[in-house]
């Protein structure tokens, strides 16, 4: 299993930022295998993290045109920076 861990630096997050990253999860769940996505946002910071099944799923949802456009919209309008980690998780466990 993969993650994708997105940081980010908050400008401004507006309705569109919150109806766009709806539908990108949806999307991502749904059309492209993506196992769980979570986020928070903490004053003028942001991290989601995305589980993949495999590299392949993770390249297929980077090259969707949505998920391109809302990245381009990110990139003008939400975020003044961002990085983004691909990370092989090695173990997970978790206690009922």
């Amino acid at each position: 299993m993969f993650a994708v861990i997105f940081h980010a630096e908050i400008a401004q997050l507006d309705d569109a930022y919150f109806a766009t990253a709806k539908q990108m999860r949806e999307l991502a769940i749904t059309q492209y295998g993506c196992l769980d996505f979570v986020a928070r946002t903490e004053g003028e910071r942001e991290i989601a993290i995305s589980y993949w099944p495999s590299l392949e799923h993770i390249q297929r949802w980077k090259q969707n045109a949505e998920h391109l456009q809302a990245q381009q919209q990110g990139r003008v309008s939400w975020y003044k920076s961002y990085k983004v980690e691909v990370v092989e998780v090695l173990r997970s466990y978790s206690q009922p």
